[in-house]
């Protein structure tokens, strides 16, 4: 056996491939459909992965619009600033 990474992954990698059948939260349709105990799987599952969801999407939002909300809120108040004012930094 040689030293060569062939096979290897990196420990710390992150693939946003989805892979086979599944979806974007991870969330693959199950292989045998056996009744409800699949059902409470695929709902622990998606309970459990849905906060990590949710964060990543909301640090998105929060990343690209907290500025603009500044601005927006600036330019509500009275007495009513110019534009130029609001994003001068005196």
């Amino acid at each position: 056996m040689g030293a060569g990474g062939a096979g290897k992954t990196r420990a710390g990698s992150k693939s946003k491939g989805f892979g086979k059948g599944k979806t974007p939260l991870g969330l693959g349709a199950p292989e045998k459909a056996s009744g409800w105990q699949d059902s409470k799987a695929f709902v622990a599952k998606a309970v459990k992965e849905w906060p990590t969801w949710f964060l990543r999407k909301a640090k998105t939002a929060t990343h690209y619009g907290f500025i603009p909300l500044i601005i927006v809120i600036g330019m509500n108040t009275e007495p009513k600033p110019h534009i130029a004012q609001l994003l001068s930094p005196v």
